[in-house]
């Protein structure tokens, strides 16, 4: 069986204030046709089809067209929902569009209740994980403690458990959309750390032949059976070096996989610059970046006079302005955006306790600060998808 592995779609995104509605629909023709021209049996989208929980009614029209398209081929696609997206939304409709071939899964609780296709050599079980919030889901799957390996660990117990009481030889594949230990996330991910730790070991999805896996931006290889698609086109320049890009996944008789990676369409090259304003003006190796959409960091000591009408005459497409002058790290005009990079909330929360109090926080209050992070997070995943 041919699967077509593709996540992270956002429509309705914009990159850095350019609208990428134009692109987005170009590569769903280009879905469309990597489907016929490859006689795909099986597409599977691994969540955050849209990039906000109410989406503009352009992206709404963008994600009926590809439904439809997706059905006149005939070909079964499989689609879960992703951390951006409103479950709730996503899924009405999913019984009668199922008719036609299209499989919502947004209900955590038909984790283990498979999508049934077959090919000449039996039959193959696509389970759909939605993603699974914790503080959301914890009741549902039994858990104690909100946590996403707990709560993924449980849903894949469901999976297993169905697909023990098939017949011998079922092969599997599951969308999950999450943060896989070992997978190099991007800038273009909203964070899903409340609930604990949020990255999972690829050892929860153990027993099943294929894991078609959605949330970080670029195309990963975990284990053989176990792949990130990355998103089809770029949404934050930590992904310049990204190729952007589906697996076409053959899944063999024996549930052997072979993976092979097909290329998605670029609406425009992205670059990221370094140097001060005049070494960007007069570098000739950046000439080749003049059609590219670029972030420029400029590292004078001083705020040039004008420098992104400077640059915008060489790089028109210049969309990015850093500064991030070269100081000595004990400078005191090193900005507080600076010192807080890489730091998370956590971390940021227990500097200033030790900041304003001479000593840094005990474990005790460490457990504190991060229940009541973690429960600021949680309120703001429940108050998006209420609304």
């Amino acid at each position: 069986m041919k699967i077509l592995h593709t996540s992270d779609w956002h429509l309705g995104r914009s990159f850095h204030r350019v609208g990428m509605l134009g692109a987005q629909a170009e590569f769903i023709g280009h879905l469309v046709t990597t489907v016929r021209e490859h006689a795909v049996d099986a597409v599977v989208v691994s969540g955050d089809v849209y990039d906000r929980a109410v989406p503009p009614l352009a992206a709404v029209e963008l994600f009926d067209d590809a439904l439809h398209r997706l059905a006149g081929l005939g070909v079964p696609t499989v689609m879960i929902s992703g951390n951006h997206d409103s479950a709730r939304r996503l899924g009405v409709g999913a019984g009668l569009i199922g008719r036609a071939g299209i499989h919502l899964r947004t209900d955590p609780s038909t984790s283990g209740t498979p999508v049934m296709l077959s090919d000449a050599h039996g039959e193959v079980a696509f389970y759909g994980l939605p993603y699974l919030e914790p503080a959301l889901v914890k009741d549902e799957f039994g858990v104690e403690k909100a946590g996403h390996g707990a709560v993924l660990a449980a849903a894949m117990d469901r999976v297993r458990a169905d697909l023990a009481a098939r017949p011998r030889g079922t092969r599997s594949v599951v969308l999950a959309h999450a943060f896989v230990t070992g997978g190099a996330p991007s800038d273009s991910e909203r964070d899903i750390t409340v609930g604990g730790v949020a990255a999972v070991p690829a050892g929860v999805f153990d027993g099943v032949d294929y894991v078609a896996l959605g949330h970080l931006h670029g195309c990963q290889t975990i284990t053989e059976r176990v792949r990130y698609s990355g998103s089809p086109l770029p949404y934050s320049f930590s992904e310049a070096d990204h190729r952007k890009s589906m697996w076409l996944v053959d899944l063999a008789a024996d549930g052997t996989v072979t993976a092979e990676r097909l290329d998605c369409p670029v609406p425009r090259a992205l670059a990221r610059i370094r140097g001060t304003l005049e070494e960007l003006l007069a570098d000739p190796a950046l000439a080749r970046h003049r059609d590219a959409w670029v972030e420029a960091t400029l590292t004078d000591p001083a705020r040039p006079a004008d420098p992104m009408a400077r640059l915008t005459e060489r790089f028109p497409h210049i969309l990015s302005l850093v500064f991030e002058p070269e100081r000595a790290p004990d400078d005191p005009a090193v900005s507080y955006a600076r010192r807080l990079a890489g730091r998370d909330d956590q971390q940021i929360a227990e500097d200033f306790v030790a900041h304003v109090r001479g000593t840094g926080p005990d474990e005790h209050e460490r457990v504190v600060l991060w229940d009541t992070v973690d429960a600021v997070r949680a309120a703001e995943a429940v108050n998006e998808v209420a609304r």
